[in-house]
């Protein structure tokens, strides 16, 4: 079990350390070091795009590694996605700035951003499947739970290493040149990444289909076919942990600096502490939807993405440290809530000759929903209506969500037990 856990959570814990510490620059840096000079919430808006870049190439990398990864294999598939992701993060560490390069600098960091969104499109559904595929029947909400620890992992190795630079450092320091150490040290998740990932065994599920010769030719046009319903409202079930993730991890970091004047380093440290709260309640969601069901605890989440919302303005609009560690603890204990069951359940909604395909749109279809274009919306909904309003942009997707969870049926959310008389998904082999 001790091989599948780090095989399944490495890759997710590199995939989000690469997006917490570019979430990170593109609240700091990013704005001034990469476009020309102008208003400074003109240069934020811009880097905030540069954000989203990653999320619309990541169905591009769901369609393209899932083709591959129902076709040739998850274990093949999985270290081609780790290569292309990790390869441009570091990249993005040493790109010049707009000063140097002009406008070719902003167009190197959009290239390398899409590229690392299309290693992310591939990631997390072949993680998930590494973990479900491997594991008993009776416990594959239990394993599909590893990989959703990946993204605290990745996210407390990100803002350590930016804390340790903000207390060694100064400000000049750290715009100059401090910001490229995260980026550049990636190789060495890189390395051990694929260290792990060259040892894992092929999982059993796709063993037989090869050796049935069972494949797709092309797992995607089958998807979209015959399982649409099941892409679309997976998609919408799980746009509230990305929703609450975006909030709490960029926008959060870049009005509790800017406009709460909340030093940048004590809000890193509330960050840190707070995704204890997302891993946590990871766990726990994932136990509680062994026992319950996964569908009832989707709902939950999504109720609490409600309340997230309406905590946006006066726990983050109090500019006090307490109030906005309270609401990052909400915002992350929202993710949590909905990350425990999601590997089983997205996994478990197609059968195996599509999963790898089905799992990963699913994925990152709710990212794009989700988390796409969330810190660029704020900043809109925050220069006109103030902070109630992008709070009532994350109660509504927490609404979207409750509608989607309501309208699956317990088959298409199955928790790995089949109801008397009807067999669940998690069973199609």
């Amino acid at each position: 079990m001790l091989n599948i856990f780090i095989a399944s959570v490495v890759g997710t814990a590199i995939e989000y350390y690469d997006f917490f510490i570019y979430g990170t620059a593109t609240a700091l840096v990013f704005g001034q070091l990469f476009f020309p000079s102008s208003a400074s919430s003109a240069q934020s808006l811009a880097a905030a795009s540069t954000f989203a870049l990653a999320f619309f190439a990541r169905p591009l990398g769901a369609v393209l590694f899932g083709h591959f990864g129902d076709r040739i294999g998850r274990k093949s598939t999985l270290t081609a996605t780790l290569l292309t992701m990790g390869v441009s993060t570091i990249a993005i560490g040493v790109l010049p700035g707009y000063r140097t390069a002009g406008a070719a600098a902003p167009l190197l960091l959009c290239l390398a951003r899409f590229r690392q969104g299309l290693g992310i499109g591939g990631e997390w559904g072949g993680a998930a499947l590494v973990a479900t595929e491997f594991a008993p029947r009776h416990r594959r909400i239990w394993f599909g739970m590893f990989p959703q620890l990946g993204p605290s992992i990745g996210f407390l190795l990100a803002n350590g290493m930016f804390f340790l630079l903000f207390s060694v450092m100064t400000d000049a320091q750290f715009h100059d040149w401090g910001w490229r150490i995260p980026f550049v040290a990636s190789a060495l998740l890189l390395v051990l990444g694929l260290y792990v990932r060259l040892k894992l065994a092929e999982t059993p599920a796709f063993t037989r289909l090869s050796m049935l010769g069972a494949q797709r030719d092309i797992p995607f046009a089958e998807l979209v076919s015959r399982h649409g319903r099941q892409l679309i409202v997976g998609s919408l079930a799980i746009v509230p942990s990305y929703a609450c993730f975006s909030i709490a991890s960029v926008f959060a970091l870049d009005y509790g600096v800017r406009v709460g004047h909340i030093p940048r380093t004590q809000f890193v440290e509330l960050l840190c502490i707070a995704i204890f709260a997302a891993a946590a309640m990871t766990v726990l969601s994932a136990a509680l939807a062994q026992r319950f069901g996964s569908r009832r605890v989707l709902f939950a989440g999504s109720v609490l993405c409600i309340a997230c919302g309406l905590s946006v303005a006066p726990l983050l609009g109090a500019g006090t440290a307490a109030r906005a560690l309270l609401f990052l603890l909400v915002a992350f204990g929202t993710m949590g809530m909905t990350f425990g069951p999601m590997g089983a359940v997205l996994s478990g909604l197609f059968p195996v000759d599509v999963r790898y395909s089905g799992a990963s749109a699913t994925y990152n279809l709710g990212g794009v929903l989700g988390a796409s274009f969330t810190p660029y919306l704020a900043e809109l909904l925050l220069a006109r209506g103030g902070l109630s309003w992008v709070g009532l942009f994350v109660s509504i997707s927490g609404c979207v969500a409750c509608v989607a969870v309501s309208l699956t049926t317990d088959v298409s959310l199955d928790d790995g037990k089949s109801r008397p008389g009807r067999r669940g998904r998690m069973g199609r082999e």
